[in-house]
């Protein structure tokens, strides 16, 4: 999508605001004890304060309001009410919603409570690489260029990107044009990012696994050589300067 009016420029800003303040509350109501269900049912009630409706769920069907996963799971996670959150799990939500015809995509991974299985320093070299990104992003440059930048920078890390997951456009539906923003330096990809057009920046962050498999339940991915993944996830508008964060108010970055 590409704002080319104040309405669209509205309708944008009152639907990432509402999934940037979704994911915020999820983050912070998670605890130990907890089914990821409980969660979702959670998040689902926040939406509906708004107004606003799942987008997997409207999509694809997804049989949850927002994807949660937990662990080795890298994404797309199904909330359950036998999952049930434990001390130390890396936490990944991602909350994407319609309202009013406008559609905007966040997610953030995160350890709960005490770091005793050592998944900080993936979740904070995601975050550093999403910042690192945006920072980088302006009208006219290469889409291969960015995903290159975050390739070297989580190498840089000791960690892997994975490749078949990518960031996207969006704006009018879930997914646009750009259709894939990826991780790497996709050297078929000559795109360009265009002024005034609306993108979900995301990062895959992996510790040993270069490509998302999914499980028997068709939805949950992990990874085909294992590990752990952190995933961090912007919507902006590109400008000829720095983008507009237009989900800022997630906290990603607090």
């Amino acid at each position: 999508m590409s704002i080319t009016k104040e309405s669209e420029w509205l309708g944008m800003q009152k639907v990432s605001e509402a999934v940037a303040y979704t994911l915020k509350e999820m983050c912070q109501y998670a605890q130990v004890g907890m089914t990821t269900k409980e969660l979702d049912d959670f998040g689902k009630r926040l939406l509906e304060g708004f107004g606003a409706r799942s987008a997997p769920k409207l999509t694809y069907n997804f049989p949850g309001t927002t994807c949660i996963s937990v662990g080795g799971e890298f994404c797309h996670g199904i909330p359950s009410q036998h999952k049930i959150l434990k001390e130390g799990d890396l936490i990944n939500i991602d909350v994407s919603a319609e309202l009013g015809g406008f559609w905007s995509d966040n997610g953030a991974s995160f350890v709960l409570g005490q770091d005793i299985n050592g998944h900080q320093a993936l979740v904070e070299a995601s975050k550093a690489i999403l910042k690192k990104a945006l920072q980088n992003i302006k009208a006219g440059v290469r889409i291969s260029q960015v995903g290159e930048l975050i390739e070297k920078e989580a190498k840089k890390r000791g960690y892997r990107v994975i490749k078949n997951l990518t960031g996207h456009g969006i704006g009018r539906s879930l997914h646009e044009a750009p259709s894939e923003i990826a991780n790497f330096k996709d050297r078929f990809n000559f795109e360009r990012f265009k002024k005034n057009s609306v993108v979900a920046i995301e990062t895959f962050i992996a510790t040993t696994s270069n490509y998302a498999i999914p499980l028997a339940d068709g939805w949950t991915m992990v990874g085909d050589k294992g590990g752990y993944m952190a995933q961090h996830e912007h919507t902006i508008v590109v400008t000829e300067n720095s983008p507009i964060i237009l989900t800022n108010t997630n906290a990603i970055f607090a």
